[in-house]
């Protein structure tokens, strides 16, 4: 599997970023809704340590993929897909895009606000981005649970869109995203 993308396929970088990403936000989101709901506790500060330690990290690799994308042209669509699907995706992986960025954007708001010292996995100083004050920690955390709502719909959507894809438009959109699987133009 080449390291670039091609005409055809994903390439070897995007799909390790894509999947890679996949499992740290899956495991950012249960993170973060497990320690909301446990009892105040050495636990619950180790649950938010890796979910925060987690959401830096998700925010580094999402300004390299971003880079990447860039860098690197993505696969065309199908040629058979109409213009309105196009476009959907196109706002779709945007608004991803500014997802993966403004979760772990709010959640150092938050973390700032409440002024609570945090080095990322105990190794970089986390700096604050806010002066500490109590209505904007309220205020961010809002912002944070409706950004996760929004994500969590709009990761529905992308998982429904690459299901679709494959079992009912019969193309290699998915397959050609899957890991270690080169795409098979023509279809299943």
């Amino acid at each position: 599997m080449p390291l670039r993308n091609t005409s055809q396929e994903w390439g070897a970088i995007a799909k390790t970023l894509h999947w890679g990403m996949a499992l740290m936000i899956l495991a950012m989101f249960v993170l973060g809704w497990v320690a909301q709901g446990w009892p105040l506790s050495p636990t619950k500060i180790r649950l938010f340590f890796w979910h925060k330690s987690t959401g830096m990290l998700v925010l580094t690799l999402a300004l390299i993929r971003l880079l990447w994308r860039l860098y690197d042209p993505r696969p065309p669509l199908p040629p058979e897909s109409p213009s309105w699907e196009r476009g959907l995706a196109r706002a779709t992986h945007g608004v991803l895009y500014l997802m993966m960025l403004a979760m772990p954007l709010s959640g150092w708001v938050i973390n700032s606000a409440a002024k609570f010292p945090f080095k990322v996995f105990a190794l970089v100083p986390l700096p604050a981005l806010v002066a500490p004050s109590k209505p904007v920690q309220h205020l961010a955390e809002g912002v944070h649970l409706g950004l996760f709502w929004t994500f969590s719909g709009l990761l529905s959507l992308h998982i429904a869109a690459a299901l679709r894809h494959h079992w009912v438009g019969h193309n290699d959109v998915l397959a050609r995203m899957l890991p270690g699987r080169p795409g098979s133009r023509g279809g299943r």
